[in-house]
């Protein structure tokens, strides 16, 4: 089968709840993203046969990445499919986008996510045959429990990481760092590469540039985290060692490794070893484990020749008890997978927009790669894992590769 090459790979600043993109569609906000990245590519935007976007949370719009394609100036007669694997989805588009160029029904492909959890409405579940005497009932999306046991995903999460032997204060210190290796990555000016901004319109005046994402927050202190409540009756999970609920997009330009030769274009990476796993509804940080035994099993690799690894912070639980399956429950090795683990920072700083993370991770990753192989000046292969947790008990990862022929 063909192998499959990045070209280019962009994403906007990722926006807090409430924040400077709060008022933007899913549609308006994808459409800039997958035009830059189609522009980075260096692309006539009828080049691209097929467009996949992951959503988890499109309040009542449909067909997303229909109307991402039209927003991004690409021929309306192209295929775009929208996908929904929760926060995996950007990553299960990628997936997809990548299936249809190794089997060669496609041979330029955007794939990516949007998602603005700003403007998730509520919803009248009842309403549609009329309502009679009593109280009125307004369903809200962003309290996030699985509709399977009804448990919240901090619930879930917090259990695991019990089980594991992970406590809060683990939690809490990886939380502290993933702001502090966020901070140290803006320093050295490291998401110049994967970053665009966005032109935000004002009420009066010229529109405001958004250049960066809002949710970090570098003065955060362990002795801080350690003053907020539990919430959802979770037994570890703080608003502190979790994420927020973000607006975002992301997306990267595909094609084959035979495709890009013959345009001339210089891949950014390869792309291989993808895995999609599934378990039980309840299992939300062990699960990127299983998904990256998949994909590294598929890739003919072990987590040892992974030179970087992304493992999405939906809570810091999920790292911790990922890469303690990772290390086979040495807690030694453990520490040593996880320092090469979210170096330059997680959701819990960056954000975490659920439809478009999982592609921001695999960006993250192939442009850390391609730094450190530059500074080593080595022709070796760089390898690096992305891998998240999703929905009900569903998990995805991929292997990316960085070598000489990028």
């Amino acid at each position: 089968m063909n192998e499959v090459v990045v070209i280019s790979a962009v994403r906007s600043p990722f926006g807090k709840f409430g924040g400077a993109l709060k008022d933007f569609t899913l549609p308006q906000l994808g459409g800039k993203v997958v035009a830059e990245a189609i522009r980075r590519a260096k692309l006539d935007p009828a080049e691209v046969e097929e467009v996949a976007t992951g959503v988890n949370l499109p309040g009542a719009d449909r067909s997303i990445a229909r109307q991402v394609l039209i927003e991004a100036g690409i021929p309306p007669n192209r295929v775009a499919y929208t996908v929904d694997r929760a926060c995996c989805s950007s990553l299960a588009a990628i997936t997809l986008a990548s299936r249809s160029i190794r089997l060669g029904d496609a041979r330029v492909a955007v794939a990516g996510g949007s998602e603005n959890m700003s403007k998730v409405p509520y919803f009248l579940t009842d309403f549609r045959w009329g309502h009679r005497l009593g109280d009125v009932t307004l369903k809200d999306q962003l309290v996030i429990a699985c509709p399977m046991t009804g448990k919240p995903r901090a619930v879930q999460a917090g259990e695991e990481a019990v089980e594991y032997g992970i406590s809060r204060e683990e939690q809490d210190r990886w939380a502290v760092r993933s702001h502090q290796n966020w901070a140290k990555a803006r320093e050295a000016g490291k998401f110049q590469d994967e970053l665009m901004p966005i032109e935000v319109p004002q009420e009066r005046g010229a529109p405001v540039l958004f250049s960066e994402d809002e949710s970090p927050r570098p003065d955060t202190s362990l002795e801080k985290l350690a003053k907020l409540p539990l919430i959802y009756g979770s037994p570890t999970v703080t608003a502190g060692n979790a994420p927020g609920l973000n607006t975002g997009a992301s997306a990267m330009v595909l094609m084959s490794r035979e495709e890009a030769e013959r345009r001339e274009k210089r891949p950014l990476a390869q792309l291989l070893g993808w895995s999609m796993a599934s378990g039980h509804p309840d299992r939300i940080a062990s699960i990127p484990a299983e998904s990256a035994r998949l994909a590294l099993e598929k890739a003919g690799l072990t987590i040892d020749d992974m030179d970087l690894i992304e493992i999405n912070e939906a809570f810091a639980a999920v790292p911790l008890v990922s890469t303690l399956i990772m290390a086979g429950g040495n807690k030694e090795k453990a520490e040593q997978i996880r320092a090469k683990t979210n170096v330059n920072g997680g959701a819990i700083a960056i954000g975490h927009p659920t439809g478009a993370t999982a592609a921001r991770l695999v960006m993250t990753v192939m442009y850390e790669l391609r730094r450190r192989r530059a500074a080593a000046g080595d022709n070796r292969p760089y390898y690096g894992l992305a891998t998240l947790c999703g929905g009900i008990g569903e998990a995805e990862a991929v292997i990316v590769k960085v070598d000489g022929r990028q």
